[in-house]
């Protein structure tokens, strides 16, 4: 027993002061992209064409659809002018769909908590319940790691439930396959009102890299169910996903 408070009190504290301090993430790690037009004036479109889901538009000014992005950086490897650059911001969540579209010199949006009716009810407490709708464990692994020690989201009252009944919103990853279509539709349908839904990850978003399949629903969860909470990534960085949740629920601003 004494080797276990030994062992205890050696390690520490391991749980991040995040959001009191900035979390570190590695070098290699991709965030939000940065575009310059400005770079742009000779552009052939080799990175528009080197983006294997179409989340690059270029023209007069680039824009960059994070929703549907795979974070693969493609794209600015296939850049001659290094126009795009993929910086360190993990703070990638948006209230909605079309505020993760960016473009050339446009600042992040602001994330617009919930109404002050949900923000009282879920402020202190707030349960998840998660339905994979076809995904491939990529983003339900990093969403079940914020209940390890290390990012601790039950310090915040998150956590996730094993019943829709038990919840308070729904946590939508995969590219909501026909077979998974029912099931989460009687899932939501489940959840008491007022409920929140979290498309995490760009599978659920817009389809990911099985945008245009024929065994998926066009247009991601948000076409079927309305969406609170749209979290880029191909998956979602644990953080990327916490930061969304506590910006609306109005822990952080």
């Amino acid at each position: 027993m004494w080797k276990v408070v030994y062992e205890r009190l050696r390690q520490g504290h391991r749980t991040h002061a995040y959001p009191r301090l900035a979390p570190t993430l590695p070098a290699r790690f991709r965030g939000r992209p940065e575009l310059r037009a400005e770079a742009c004036a000779d552009c052939a479109g080799s990175c528009a064409a080197a983006c294997p889901v179409q989340a690059l538009q270029c023209g007069a000014v680039p824009v960059m659809d994070l929703g549907r992005c795979l974070f693969c950086g493609a794209c600015a490897r296939a850049c001659p002018a290094q126009a795009i650059t993929f910086g360190p911001d993990f703070r990638l969540a948006a209230s909605a769909r079309a505020d993760l579209q960016v473009s050339s010199g446009q600042p992040p949006h602001a994330l617009q908590p919930l109404d002050a009716v949900r923000r009282r009810l879920y402020g202190r407490s707030f349960k998840l319940r998660q339905v994979s709708a076809g995904g491939c464990n990529a983003c339900e692994a990093d969403a079940n790691v914020l209940s390890t020690l290390a990012f601790d989201m039950g310090r915040f009252g998150i956590s996730f439930v094993a019943s829709p009944r038990h919840a308070d919103a729904l946590l939508v990853t995969g590219p909501v396959t026909r077979n998974m279509r029912e099931a989460l539709l009687k899932t939501y349908d489940a959840l008491a009102e007022p409920k929140v839904v979290i498309a995490s990850g760009a599978c659920a978003i817009d389809g990911g890299p099985y945008h245009g399949g024929e065994e998926v629903e066009a247009g991601g969860v948000a076409a079927l169910i309305p969406v609170d909470l749209f979290v880029p990534g191909c998956p979602p960085h644990p953080w990327t996903l916490l930061d969304g949740m506590l910006r609306l629920l109005g822990v952080v601003g």
